[in-house]
């Protein structure tokens, strides 16, 4: 008789996604080994969507300021200690580029406090490992330098880094801050991102036509004034810009400032996407036009940019710009599971 050694399959590590949205985070997790035990997210649309591809994992439709540590713990029967992954992503947009350039905005944005409840949350459960991820304006803000020192006083090891999220898989420049932290004495995760850049051309080449592909987000009409749609035409092929247009579809607001070259551009097939946002659809607020057809990029080829697979779930009824916003506020989750990876190494240290 032969004996089969019989092998041991580890533990799936046990995670929380915090500020969860569409499920961006929780999918990348997922894809690195993690078990997501709940989620916390208070808009509607975006719980729905985020139910509707991750049924398995508990959703708490609520405001974070109104969930209790202590009863979560309770109800997930963790004691202090045991939760290997705490993760999430405070809401950003009071930091964002664009907000910053009006300091008296953004510095009063209550969004801003929330990584304070990101905080509250580490304090009760004491994960073995944190992961944050976030705008690269809020490695200088007052109130991230007050959380890391906090964090370090609490024992947890890690630098906050900005990356580039094209380095990791996902097609599309998209420069983030990412804090990996590790509890005590173990290292904090190192990861090389290598790999080959992924470009517009890989990610959607291949896309049917809009309109009779059977996929509700990515046939969703386009309605574009003439005057628009011809301006649209005029835009060069695979890179064109609104710099390249002819004199009469120069707009008057875009010739009275030198910024905001990239609307009214078109993506390049052989470059990674520039960052999706919440206005993806809306080729006046940003390089959102196809290479070559004469439109914006849909709902699916947005969320594909993203690094969502094209099997992920959103309810067109929601509508356009329910949807793009999810997109847009998403986590790409090819970056998640890169950084989730390594840190389950560390976590796995600490057994």
């Amino acid at each position: 008789m032969i004996w089969k050694k019989k092998t041991i399959k580890p533990v799936e590590p046990i995670a929380i996604d915090l500020f969860s949205g569409c499920g961006g985070l929780s999918l990348g997790l997922k894809q690195a080994g993690f078990k997501v035990a709940c989620a916390v997210e208070i808009n509607a649309k975006a719980q729905e969507t985020y139910k509707l591809n991750h049924s398995d994992v508990r959703m708490i439709p609520s405001d974070i300021q109104k969930v209790r540590v202590r009863t979560l713990m309770r109800e997930l029967d963790l004691a202090p200690g045991q939760l290997d992954l705490l993760a999430g992503c405070p809401p950003c947009q009071g930091f964002s580029r664009i907000r910053t350039r009006n300091k008296s905005s953004s510095d009063i944005d209550a969004r801003n406090d929330l990584i304070f409840e990101f905080l509250r949350f580490v304090r009760g459960f004491r994960p073995k490992a944190v992961m944050l991820e976030n705008v690269p304006a809020l490695r200088d803000d007052a109130r991230f330098l007050v959380f890391w020192s906090e964090m370090q006083r609490m024992g947890y090891h890690g630098q906050p880094e900005i990356q580039d999220a094209s380095k990791f898989g996902v097609p599309q420049r998209r420069r983030r801050l990412i804090y990996l932290a590790v509890r005590g004495r173990y290292p904090t995760p190192k990861l090389d991102s290598g790999g080959s850049i992924k470009t517009v051309r890989d990610t959607i080449g291949m896309m049917a036509t809009p309109g009779k592909s059977g996929d509700p987000i990515h046939d969703i009409p386009e309605n574009r004034a003439p005057k628009t749609l011809a301006l649209i035409r005029a835009v060069p092929h695979d890179g064109g810009s609104r710099t390249d247009l002819p004199e009469q579809f120069r707009l008057a607001c875009h010739e009275a400032t030198d910024g905001f070259k990239d609307v009214y551009g078109r993506m390049s097939w052989g470059l990674p996407a520039p960052t999706i946002t919440g206005g993806c659809h809306n080729p006046s607020k940003g390089r959102f036009l196809h290479p070559v057809h004469d439109r914006a990029i849909t709902l699916r080829e947005a969320a594909l940019l993203q690094g969502f697979p094209i099997s992920y779930k959103f309810n067109a009824q929601h509508g356009k710009e329910a949807i793009a916003l999810m997109i847009g506020n998403a986590l790409p989750p090819p970056f998640i599971s890169a950084h989730a990876t390594a840190l389950i190494k560390s976590i796995r240290k600490q057994k």
